[in-house]
């Protein structure tokens, strides 16, 4: 009898960490956006719609307690994410490497890219309007497959060259961190608002 192994895996953790932060991080979110003069500066050089505090700032759960509160959170599931993923980390451990504000007006995309020097990177949603773009992410061999044929639409999550994840709120999704994915365009209405993060070795 033949066997059937799917090879290479890419784990996508999919957690519901609940919304009862969301008021007090959105608040705590636009009221950085509004004041962070240089990550403003930031998302405009670079034609972003909206603002992010990724090259900006590097200290969220300094200025805003609600951060930290929801580090602690991701700490358990980044846990939970080694774990599943079979690392071995020896006496290494994964630390919170930066943590960052997105908020995306209408219309706004964010480019397919990877998080390099990481190991695992993630993102938390806050607030998300109906039509908000999904997070597509990208398999790691498209540039290798040369003659292959597409993918049935009917295709099993790891058979896909694409799988786009709907944001909600409450929402946290890990990754590790070489793996490409971008923001389809926010459709919605209201501002996407999310909080982004990568961990490294330590």
């Amino acid at each position: 009898m033949a066997a059937f192994d799917p090879l290479f895996a890419t784990p996508l953790l999919r957690s519901n960490l609940g919304t009862r932060l969301n008021p007090e991080l959105e608040a705590a979110s636009l009221m950085i956006a509004a004041e962070d003069r240089a990550g403003q500066r930031w998302a405009k050089e670079h034609g972003y719609k909206g603002y992010t505090s990724y090259a900006s700032l590097d200290d969220l759960p300094l200025r805003a307690s609600v951060f930290a509160d929801l580090v602690k959170r991701c700490d358990r599931e980044v846990k939970l994410f080694a774990a599943k993923a079979q690392f071995d980390l020896g006496r290494r451990k994964l630390k919170l490497d930066s943590l960052w504000v997105n908020v995306m007006e209408k219309d706004a995309v964010h480019a397919p890219h990877i998080h390099p020097h990481a190991v695992i990177s993630g993102s938390y949603y806050v607030t998300v309007p109906p039509g908000s773009g999904a997070i597509r992410f990208e398999d790691p061999r498209l540039g290798l497959m040369m003659a292959a044929p597409p993918r049935k639409a009917t295709a099993r999550l790891e058979n896909r060259s694409f799988v786009d994840v709907p944001p909600k709120p409450g929402l946290l999704l890990l990754w590790e961190s070489w793996l490409r994915h971008g923001v389809q365009p926010n459709k919605g209405r209201g501002r996407r608002v999310s909080i982004s993060f990568n961990y490294r070795l330590d």
